[in-house]
């Protein structure tokens, strides 16, 4: 026990030197502009958190990234790096929007829950792919799961601009039904109930994987499938499983972010929500609340840039690279220690 407790002290230890650090490094490139660091990191919490507003709006911003970095901490959870969940995240709303505005003649509560539900299972579909070519042909899901984001973000391209298209505008389809959209948590801002269906998923994961026999096995499969295959643990089986259920949940970001905030599917409505979650799994160790911790820490990075742009000569750039240097501190040994044990 004390072994487990040490271990995952020095794991948040190290996220947290990665953060310090890569403020650190960010204020030494304020300085070169000529502000204030401390000046330049107040205006940024008090953008991201300065009001209710704002922290609701912080908040919002967060939910995209912990569903992705969910979908990904569950697949590195047994041992599967799933780098398909822009892909996953691009098909499920699109399949969900598509599924709402075919079978707009159903009651509001119905039509909501079956939208859901068809671009979970769309996205699981396109998870499950890269798992099967895993446990059927050995081949590296890695690259299996970046061949389907071009498929995928493609292929909801072609149907945003053609068939789904609403005539006489740019790349995005009709509004769906308003009885279906997720309201709103706050008055005059872009927090909505998906905080709650994130909330739902990451307890539920937690569940799954540490107190059921089924999250045990998957588990120890990521730790050693050939032990797990030895003691008689259907490997395979759980490879695909895993990658199934991450995209089931990575494509959640995207049913989310057009069920709450656009009510239509955008072409281009994801900033890479899929990439910057491998970042946020890494960072916050794989593990459900730190997951939540961390996408919430990127998110107050966003929101309170354009305040800190607006009130210091600092660019709203700056947050990116804040951000980037934290990705690089924490991932690169990660990394490394994962094709180590993959080769």
């Amino acid at each position: 026990m004390n072994k487990i407790m040490n271990k995952k002290t020095a794991e948040l230890a190290k996220s947290l030197a990665a953060i310090v650090l890569a403020l650190f490094i960010g204020a030494f490139f304020i300085l070169i502009t000529g502000e204030s660091p401390v000046t330049a990191y107040a205006s940024l919490l008090k953008g991201a958190l300065g009001t209710p507003q704002s922290i609701a709006n912080t908040i919002s911003k967060s939910i995209p990234l912990a569903f992705t970095g969910l979908a990904v901490a569950l697949g590195s959870r047994c041992g599967m790096l799933n780098i398909g969940a822009e892909g996953q995240l691009h098909v499920g709303a699109m399949a969900s929007v598509i599924t709402a505005l075919t079978l707009s003649f159903l009651p509001a509560p119905i039509l909501l829950l079956v939208s859901i539900l068809a671009g979970i299972l769309a996205g699981m579909v396109v998870g499950s792919i890269p798992g099967l070519f895993k446990a059927k042909f050995s081949t590296n899901e890695v690259i299996v799961a970046i061949m389907l984001n071009y498929i995928c973000t493609l292929f909801t391209s072609y149907l945003v601009n053609g068939p789904y298209k609403t005539e006489g505008s740019t790349a995005q389809t009709e509004l769906i039904a308003e009885g279906i959209w997720f309201g709103k948590l706050l008055p005059r801002t872009q927090l909505t109930y998906a905080l709650f269906i994130l909330l739902a998923v990451a307890a539920a994961m937690y569940v799954f994987l540490w107190k059921t026999s089924t999250g045990y096995k998957l588990r120890a499969v990521g730790a050693n499938p050939s032990a797990a295959g030895t003691a008689g643990i259907r490997v395979d089986f759980y490879l695909v499983m895993s990658m199934t259920l991450s995209g089931g949940i990575a494509a959640l970001a995207g049913i989310t972010e057009v069920f709450g905030k656009y009510h239509r599917f955008i072409e281009g409505f994801s900033p890479s929500f899929g990439f910057t979650g491998i970042a946020v799994a890494i960072l916050g160790r794989n593990h459900p609340a730190g997951v939540l911790l961390t996408s919430l820490l990127f998110g107050i990075m966003d929101m309170g840039s354009l305040r800190m742009s607006r009130e210091t000569l600092v660019s709203a750039n700056m947050v990116t690279v804040i951000q980037s240097l934290v990705i690089l501190f924490v991932a690169a040994p990660e990394l490394i220690k994962w094709a180590r044990k993959r080769g």
